[in-house]
């Protein structure tokens, strides 16, 4: 039949020789098309053969297992997993009460499950904030207790991930809002609104995230009348709410110089009002432009939780370092920060590849 394809194999003769398809035209393509590009693919070969093997010998073949002691593990010659398995609940909640660690872990859960919610475009809606606003006083009952028979913690005893997720998700999701004011009002007409904001923008990029930590730890509390007291933890929240609000505002004020000025004539023309305008034309394009530097934003706020170790907080980073402290599991370093490092690693990882499926989307739709 006319309509069928010609399905006669071809002949030995007639197929293409292996250097114009197949893995061996791949490879000549991709690493060697040029001669410092197979300099670089031997090297990276050869680093790959130095560094692999002896890796997986240490995590793998001489590795004491989760069960081990710390009498086994010091018999043994390759890494100590049963550190990780003791010291487990510790790394993650840190000085949580341990019958009650249910709690923080319910608490992460409920993160994630919110984030992950987050990341489907069928909840960009309004009612969603109300979500997440009961989420996040859920997880404050959950994580304080003291009503519905649950007993009260203090925040002080709080550590681990659960602290890192409050202080990275809570961080973001208040100085987003902060960050758009923030870029508008830098270009906005207005001399003194735009004064305010440049220089808030300014002073709080130029200096380094510690010692707007140190201030809120240290200096704040001087300035305060006698007798009134901010939570330590409050505190270091908006001194994580102000550096991420100033830089998200200068990855947001490129996204508005990005956009033509077709596109605000236009929204002039059909007689928007100026939010009216930003609202429903112009931010919508610039946050989509921004996506790339936004995101580095993030990854960069989630680990600099970090830092908060010096104001005496225990986020992740710092419940690793100090079950390191335990005379019995001393010098275990490299599972401890392996370990972690898998995990801020998963979160990063999920944010960036998000980011990416998300920019190519929305280009998809102007495309449209």
């Amino acid at each position: 039949m006319s309509g069928n394809a010609d399905t006669t194999p071809l002949a030995a003769g007639e197929r293409p020789p292996s250097t114009v398809v197949g893995p061996l035209a791949w490879l000549r393509a991709n690493l060697f098309n040029t001669w410092y590009n197979a300099i670089l693919t031997i090297l990276i070969a050869w680093a790959i053969i130095r560094t692999v093997p002896p890796l997986i010998e240490w995590a793998v073949i001489d590795a004491a297992g989760f069960g081990a002691t710390s009498e086994m593990c010091r018999e043994a010659t390759g890494a100590c997993w049963g550190f990780v398995r003791e010291k487990l609940r510790f790394i993650l909640f840190g000085t949580y009460p341990y019958d009650e660690q249910w709690r923080p872990l319910a608490t992460v859960a409920l993160f994630i499950l919110l984030l992950g919610a987050s990341c489907d475009r069928r909840f960009w809606k309004p009612w969603f904030g109300l979500v997440w606003l009961a989420g996040l006083v859920a997880a404050g009952v959950l994580m304080w207790g003291g009503v519905f028979g649950l007993t009260y913690v203090e925040n002080t005893l709080w550590g681990g991930l659960p602290l890192t997720l409050i202080l990275s998700v809570i961080g973001l999701s208040v100085a987003f809002p902060i960050s758009i004011l923030l870029a508008l009002g830098r270009r906005s007409d207005m001399p003194a609104v735009k004064a305010i904001c440049v220089a808030y923008i300014e002073l709080i990029r130029g200096v380094p995230l510690i010692s707007l930590l140190f201030m809120a730890s240290v200096m704040f509390p001087l300035f305060l009348p006698t007798g009134v007291t901010i939570d330590k933890l409050l505190r270091a929240q908006i001194a994580f709410i102000m550096f991420a609000a100033a830089y998200m505002a200068e990855a947001i004020r490129g996204g508005l110089q990005a956009i033509p000025k077709g596109q605000y004539e236009a929204a002039d023309g059909l007689g928007l009002s100026y939010w009216q305008k930003m609202g429903k034309i112009i931010l919508p394009q610039a946050l989509a432009i921004s996506i790339p530097p936004l995101v580095n934003t993030f990854i960069s706020f989630f680990k600099d939780t970090s830092l908060v170790i010096i104001i005496g907080l225990y986020d992740l980073l710092g419940t690793a370092k100090a079950a390191l402290t335990d005379p019995a599991w001393r010098g275990y370093y490299r599972e401890a920060y392996l370990f972690i490092g898998l995990i801020y690693w998963a979160f990063c990882y999920f944010m960036s590849k998000y980011s990416q499926w998300l920019e190519k989307d929305l280009n998809r739709m102007r495309r449209r």
